[in-house]
């Protein structure tokens, strides 16, 4: 006969450990930002410099730094987008992907409609939570 699982010590065993995990990422996530901070400082620097002096790039004995522009879209005016997304059939411009939260109570909603191709992946999870005191 095998021995009983002690469920509520290995609970006790997986809130210790949780929260040794949380306070390590708490301390690298500060250590981390404080990190980025100093980062950003010289960032801003570098591009000051290549901007004072009219150049895109720097080659120095520790290694090359250059800027380049990065543009980012996005819309204020969703509906106009999609007239604008049907209207010259681009619809390479959005991303395919489904809002997880708004499929899940569409299909509460409407269990008998299913969309053609809709794949659904299911698992378990296991919360644990501490004893309220």
């Amino acid at each position: 006969m095998t021995d009983a699982l002690d469920v509520s010590k290995l609970t006790k065993v997986f809130i210790k450990i949780r929260d040794e995990r949380k306070q390590i990422a708490d301390d690298f996530n500060k250590r981390d930002g404080e990190l980025a901070a100093k980062q950003d400082m010289i960032k801003s620097a570098l591009l000051n410099h290549l901007q004072e002096q009219n150049i895109d790039s720097i080659k120095t004995a520790e290694g090359t730094f250059f800027r380049s522009t990065k543009q980012k879209y996005w819309t204020s005016d969703w509906p106009s987008m999609y007239e604008f997304v049907i209207e010259n059939q681009v619809p390479d411009l959005l991303e395919k992907r489904l809002h997880q939260t708004n499929m899940k109570q569409y299909l509460e909603d409407n269990p008998d409609l299913l969309p053609k191709g809709l794949n659904v992946d299911s698992e378990y999870t296991l919360s644990i939570r501490k004893p309220k005191k």
